[in-house]
């Protein structure tokens, strides 16, 4: 997989959470915690691969629970991610290149998730930039997918 982020949309999230950039940071590295925080509302996750290094690989499969209004890009009701840790600056920033398993191309192309961590008092904000969203994701659903994300992350360490 190799990183060619030249068009497409930007996608970003913010939220201060009451936990140091280490203890959040431990969430971004930890393969255990991911199912805990990293799907949105709606949305389990199973770690099928991990290899935790600038150039190692993870893909993770997020399966829709119940009734929902969206169809899952590898399947009905799941979505297989595959990624690439281009950037890894502990208690600082997590960089992947994303890509989702879909023979739909309004999924293809790869997705830049740049996570970054800002020390606040009492905690520190984190943020998330996805650069070159796919156009088969809404902007809307994005948007709430990204939130959904970063107040799971904060139930998690808080």
């Amino acid at each position: 997989m190799t990183a060619n982020i030249e068009y497409g949309r930007t996608d970003s999230a913010t939220q201060f959470i009451a936990a140091t950039a280490g203890v959040i940071y431990r969430a971004f590295v930890d393969p255990k915690a991911w199912p805990q925080w990293l799907p949105p509302d709606g949305m389990t996750g199973q770690i099928l691969e991990f290899d935790l290094r600038v150039g190692g690989t993870y893909r993770m499969a997020l399966a829709y629970r119940g009734e929902h209004p969206n169809t899952g890009k590898t399947s009905d009701d799941t979505d297989v991610v595959e990624g690439r840790f281009a950037e890894l600056v502990p208690n600082c920033r997590v960089v992947q290149i994303v890509t989702f398993q879909s023979e739909d191309p309004a999924f293809a192309g790869e997705m830049r998730m740049t996570w970054a961590l800002s020390p606040a008092p009492g905690g520190a904000d984190v943020s998330i930039v996805a650069e070159n969203v796919p156009a088969g994701i809404s902007k809307e659903d994005h948007d709430v997918g990204l939130r959904s994300t970063l107040e799971n992350l904060a139930r998690f360490v808080e």
